[in-house]
């Protein structure tokens, strides 16, 4: 761990910020006050003139070693003081960034955006009328960002716009998320709501479970018909919406189409099986009963080993077989993922991994950074894990774009995490028109999500003011049983307030 300290006393709001900055540096960084046995001081001072000049500076010392940054920028429009809080922060951020890579010597691509969804920064500022040039001025010179990231959210904003025309208008819409919290086992690296179904079954806890997500769908389907609503997407997640049987699949989906209002408007359905050892015949029969051919078959890894030390029971042959028969069964729009800087992997297992994808090409994969997250396994025992470094995950990932390239994929939508390897960001690609409606939706955060189920969140976006409100079903199946009448009612009453609808 190191240990930054700060010459005064800063707001809870800009230590997060200095701290999520030092964290890309280090593994991990803690932040105090004026504390002399500390690894790095720091120290800053900024001002904002009438004019609306914003400058900082910053003084960083190490050891013996002394670096000094200077940051200004003048901006046109007035701001109210929110905004000069955000733009003094993004000031010190800036060169206390600058000091890092001179005193760390690495640089980084992104700069200074930690935040999850790089692209929505770039269409707000397209909304805001700015031009190609204007936008990649300010996210360079402001934001510090790489001309090569630049390059990468350009090409992807431009292919949102041809697979969504109204994407600035679907907030008149909504999409569905449902999830299903059950699957085979638990990944080491996973954090989403993943209960091993063989003991909540015996349990009785997956019928009753699926009791509740039935009411839980015909009454939101109910306030969705009396009140006009139009569904963009539907997106099965969890867990391994596959873990349940093919007779409780074909149920769930007859009350789905049953309770939503124009099922036949709606764009996408898409739903996970992302487990290979959950994929039968009999399930994807009922898939194709009901006419929804876009799954995700994920192999994360083509070595065994890996598998096994990520706690996904099966293998990779077995990953290989699903895939073929879930094509040979009619499945036309199939997803995969890999996962880089997984344990004891390097170039040369992503290598195989890509060459194994060559051989089936799937019409998206999604090229996923490992992210150490608070609650799961890895990040717990992380002395268990050995992870690619920075520099290996860099080349994998840029691997991943010559081949992504070179068989006629491209990006089109990315996400980020704190505590990602190599601080590099998660890329879906696709071939050309088959790209997910629902992962743009949400990573762009362009209209309301409606979660039904066990650890499903709720996206309340307010189409006028661009607000989010966010609700979250409980994440465990017992929770859940006990308390989804409850969230079935705090769900109708923000979608109520949001679209000013009078309750009955």
């Amino acid at each position: 761990m190191k240990l930054i300290a700060l010459d005064q006393t800063y707001p809870q709001d800009w230590i997060r910020v200095i701290t999520h900055i030092c964290n890309l540096f280090f593994e991990d960084s803690k932040v105090t006050t004026k504390n002399e046995s500390a690894d790095v001081h720091v120290s800053f001072m900024y001002d904002i003139s009438e004019d609306f000049t914003v400058s900082a500076t910053s003084t960083l010392v190490v050891d013996d070693k002394q670096f000094v940054s200077e940051f200004t920028q003048t901006y046109e429009e007035d701001a109210d003081k929110r905004g000069v809080n955000i733009r003094l922060k993004r000031a010190v951020s800036h060169v206390l960034l600058e000091n890092l890579e001179k005193m760390t010597n690495i640089y980084q691509k992104w700069g200074i955006l930690t935040g999850v969804r790089p692209t929505k920064l770039y269409h707000n500022f397209r909304r805001n009328g700015l031009s190609k040039e204007e936008i990649r001025n300010k996210l360079v010179t402001e934001f510090r960002l790489s001309n090569e990231k630049v390059d990468l959210m350009e090409k992807i904003v431009e292919r949102q716009l041809v697979t969504i025309p109204d994407l600035d208008t679907i907030g008149n819409e909504v999409s569905i998320y449902i999830g299903i919290p059950f699957c085979p086992t638990k990944c080491a690296y996973c954090t989403f709501p993943a209960y091993a179904i063989q003991s909540n079954r015996k349990k009785g806890r997956v019928a009753t479970f699926l009791d509740g997500l039935h009411i839980e769908i015909e009454r939101m389907g109910q306030w969705l018909t009396e009140n006009n609503m139009k569904i963009t997407s539907v997106y099965w997640g969890g867990g391994t919406p596959t873990s349940i049987e093919a007779e409780e699949m074909d149920a769930l989906y007859e009350t789905m189409y049953r309770s939503f209002p124009n099922p036949e408007t709606i764009r996408e359905v898409t739903v996970e099986a992302g487990r290979p050892d959950t994929i039968t015949e009999e399930k994807l029969a009922v898939l194709r009963k009901w006419g929804i051919d876009r799954i995700s078959v994920n192999p994360q890894s083509y070595t065994d080993e890996t598998l096994k030390a990520i706690g996904r029971h099966h293998t990779v042959q077995e990953t290989i077989d699903k895939f073929w028969l879930a094509r040979k069964e009619g499945m036309n729009n199939i997803n995969m993922d890999l996962i880089i800087g997984l344990p004891n992997e390097g170039m040369e297992e992503f290598e195989h991994s890509i060459e194994e994808t060559a051989k089936m090409q799937p019409e998206s994969l999604t090229v996923h950074t490992l992210s150490f997250k608070r609650a799961s396994e890895m990040t717990h025992n992380r002395d268990r894990y050995k992870v690619a470094d920075r520099q290996t995950a860099e080349k994998m990932m840029n691997r991943a774009k010559e081949w992504t390239a070179e068989n006629n994929y491209v990006p089109y939508y990315l996400y980020r995490q704190k505590n990602i390897v190599g601080n590099l960001e998660n890329i879906g690609y696709s071939k050309p028109g088959e790209e997910s409606i629902y992962n743009i939706a949400i990573m762009e955060e362009v209209q309301t999500i409606i979660g039904l189920g066990c650890g499903a969140s709720s996206k309340f976006v307010y189409a006028k003011t661009g607000k989010i409100e966010q609700y979250h079903n409980p994440k465990e199946p017992a929770a859940y049983i006990m308390t989804y009448e409850d969230s079935i009612n705090k769900k109708i009453e923000l979608l109520n307030e949001m679209y000013g609808i009078k309750s009955k």
